[in-house]
């Protein structure tokens, strides 16, 4: 059964909680500004990633409040000055920047509310956080403001002038994505960890062209034991095993059980030998 809903039909709060609920886990962006007085403020965005690397261009959106359509101090700031740092949250800080989104009266310095240490930065006003894994300073380009409506979003388009690195979330010069410890944001106080399990690598279809699903034997494709991935990371393959590789593949195992055969399959599969996985599977489809 499939809930169709028309967003005209619900509320602006249900409308909310259905998209970040379903369009997750999200990318955190912990933006420090000034507005022209000077006062420093500092707060994370969800509405938030990264759109060019020529120029690099990231983006956020402070929305309006759904409860008075008031709009955030962050999103008047950059009216005023248009500078902003963008900090990249890990798990570390994570407890921190939730305190930092408290509703604090405007000129209240979160970065002292959530003992933040406030790092001056080279290029713009706005200052950069210390324990932040990684800062970019930012120019704001434009700020594109979608409605005057409960929830409307106002794009925040920063270009990025300068990158702050911690040292120490680096190998070989490269950010690492084991050491950095991300997290991302889910639906209601929901958070997810980009860490131990969490992680999985899926070899990039970028320099080869795999054959596709539908290069596949009716009967690889319709198995009732592989799943719909098993099937993806199967058609990734540049081509498809020889009649020798075919062959030995079979050799491994004295059955004449296509269903056996299938389920060792997933499991040379899902322990990523693509190539011999193939190469068994291909071997069923010769037997009656």
């Amino acid at each position: 059964m499939i809930k169709t809903i028309n967003p005209n039909d619900i509320s602006q709060p249900e409308l909310h909680s259905y998209l970040l609920s379903a369009v997750a886990p999200r990318p955190i962006c912990f933006a420090s500004t000034v507005d022209k007085e000077g006062n420093v403020n500092l707060s994370p965005f969800s509405f938030f990633n990264v759109f060019s690397s020529n120029p690099p261009i990231m983006i956020f959106s402070p929305a309006r409040s759904g409860r008075d359509n008031s709009t955030k101090h962050s999103h008047q700031n950059v009216k005023e000055v248009p500078e902003v740092v963008i900090n990249i949250v890990n798990h570390d800080i994570v407890e921190q920047m939730s305190l930092s989104s408290t509703a604090y009266d405007k000129g209240m310095n979160e970065f002292i509310k959530a003992g933040f240490t406030q790092v001056p930065s080279e290029k713009v006003r706005p200052p950069r956080v210390g324990e932040a894994p990684v800062s970019f300073e930012c120019i704001v380009q434009e700020v594109i403001e979608l409605a005057e409506l409960p929830g409307a979003g106002n794009l925040i388009l920063a270009k990025v002038e300068l990158i702050h690195i911690n040292e120490n979330y680096l190998i070989d010069g490269q950010l690492d994505t084991k050491k950095l410890d991300l997290v991302g944001r889910m639906g209601g106080s929901w958070y997810v960890r980009a860490n131990g399990e969490a992680l999985f690598e899926i070899p990039k279809p970028i320099r080869t062209k795999g054959i596709g699903v539908d290069a596949l034997p009716e009967g690889i494709r319709e198995s009732e034991i592989l799943t719909g991935n098993n099937l993806g990371r199967l058609g990734n393959v540049e081509k498809l095993p020889s009649p020798k590789e075919v062959e030995t593949a079979g050799l491994l195992f004295d059955t004449d059980s296509k269903e056996f055969l299938h389920e060792r399959a997933k499991e040379i599969l899902d322990a990523g030998d693509t190539e011999k996985a193939l190469a068994l599977l291909l071997y069923s489809e010769q037997l009656d």
